[in-house]
Formats: structure tokens, sequence, C-alpha cells
């Protein structure tokens, strides 16, 4: 789940340089939240940089609800509670579709459907390979069914402790089955990012090294006069889509090739 924040106290970008042995990549300092009868603390955060709260959200209504114990999956820890997710199968929720090529990335297909909920956990819960790819990408909590989003409530006590103020301006759900994959992007506010089961790895960047990373794609793509604004279908599919996936993750990406080497931030979550 993906929740963005509109603060009107942070000055500063979410994420700031970081250095490392690589010189590309250092991990994002886990914080522990503390949470004792109501004597609410989060200790050494710092509203300036990137952090990682363990367990923060583990009373989350839709961890419980959404998900039981795997046991016919020893690779993952937990598995859709289809029984219950089912009953809101009817629900029409966006949905990006990459279908594969098995001789060549780049012949990959990328498009956005609209389509009912339903597909999307016959996708997930299927044992065998679908040969496509079903995404839940950025769906607005507002407009999941009323029970589902009562499972994923806002934790105002949490933002409370980190000093936050001002609008929540958009709460989205991000929902697929693994692996899964989230182009380069660029969010002017804080985000502050839940993840309810599995893992995530995500690489951070600041403003100006990410822009610089996304234009020296695209001009290696297009030319010159390639278009630079951060945009469109063609980072999820194709040559630009392989060139900003070596860009971010190739940790030999940087020196010869000319990327920007400073300036960015790691974090595995397991919350």
């Amino acid at each position: 789940m993906f929740r963005l924040f509109r603060p009107l106290l942070f000055t500063k970008p979410f994420v700031r340089s970081y250095s490392s042995e690589t010189k590309r990549f250092s991990t994002v300092e886990a914080l522990e939240y503390v949470n004792n009868t109501k004597k609410l603390s989060i200790p050494g955060f710092d509203a300036n940089k990137p952090a990682v709260f363990r367990s923060a959200f583990s009373d989350f209504p839709a961890e419980k609800k959404w998900f039981t114990s795997s046991n016919d999956h020893p690779g993952y820890l937990q598995e859709l509670n289809l029984a219950y997710l089912e009953k809101h199968g009817n629900a029409i929720v966006p949905l990006e579709v990459t279908r594969p090529s098995v001789h060549n990335t780049q012949n990959e297909t990328f498009d956005r459907i609209e389509a009912p909920f339903s597909l999307l956990l016959a996708h997930m819960g299927a044992m065998d390979d679908q040969g496509v790819r079903l995404y839940l990408a950025q769906h607005s909590l507002e407009d999941l069914p009323a029970e589902l989003n009562k499972d994923l409530p806002t934790p105002l006590t949490f933002l409370t402790c980190l000093k936050a103020r001002g609008d929540i301006y958009a709460s989205s759900l991000w929902m697929g089955r693994p692996p899964t994959r989230t182009p380069l992007h660029r969010d002017p506010n804080p985000n502050l990012f839940v993840q309810l089961a599995g893992k995530k790895k995500v690489r951070m960047m600041t403003p100006e090294v990410g822009r610089g990373v996304f234009e020296r794609v695209r001009q290696q793509i297009r030319g010159a006069a390639g278009d630079a604004n951060m945009r469109g279908t063609e980072m999820m599919q194709g040559r630009e889509m392989e060139g900003l996936e070596t860009a971010v993750w190739d940790e030999n990406e940087g020196g010869d090739g000319g990327m920007p080497l400073g300036g960015l931030g790691r974090a595995q979550m397991l919350l």
C-alpha cells in the first residue's frame, strides 16, 4: 500500500544525498516505533531522511483479514485469503497488463485496462505461471468497497508521532503477484509506504540525480531531441524500460557510462 502526504512541516526533499563503499548506495536506517501505554515516540527520526519503521503497522486489519499463513508455498510466509477478498470480486479496478516475450524483453507489451477485482485475485491465486502479469497500481482507497477500505485505516497516531502536519492528498493500494516492478518516477511530496505482505526493495534518489538519470537514459535512446518529460507507458516496456532498470539497479552503472553517482539511498522493506 502506498500512501502519499502533503506535509506543511517538511521544507526539504524527503530524500537526501548518501554515499557508500560503492559510492552509489547506502542502506536506509531502521527506526523503532515505540507505542507502550500510549507513550508514543519515534526516537532518531529526521524528516529530511528516508527511514524504515519495522512492524509499525502490524495492527492494520488488512494484515489479519487479507492474508493467511502459507503451507503450500514454502517460499512465501503469507498467501491471500481468497475466501474473504472474493466477496468483493465484482468491484471494478484498474489493472496494468504486461505480456512478456520469451525471446526479448523489448518485445513485451504493456496495457492498462479496467476489470473486475476477481480477475486479479484469480491471477494471484493461480498455482501455475499465467504467461501474463497483472498489477493493481495506485488504486485510490476511496474507490475500494467500504469493507476493504476500513481494513486500511489512515495511521493518524503514527503520523502525529512524525509531527507531519498537512493534508493527505492521496491514499492508494498497490497489489500484484511477485515479481512486480515500479519504474523510476518522481513525487514532490513525502510518502509513507506500508508493506502488508512480502518484500519490496526500493532505491531513492535526490531530485537532481533522478532527473539526470532519466534524461541520460532517454537521450541515449531517443537522441538529444528526445522528450525529457517523466511520463508515458514507454517507461514500462521496451528499450526505455530496460535502460532505466539498468541505470537504477545495475551495480556497475555510474562510472564509464556517465550516470550520476551520488545522492542515492536504498531500503529493503519487510514491514
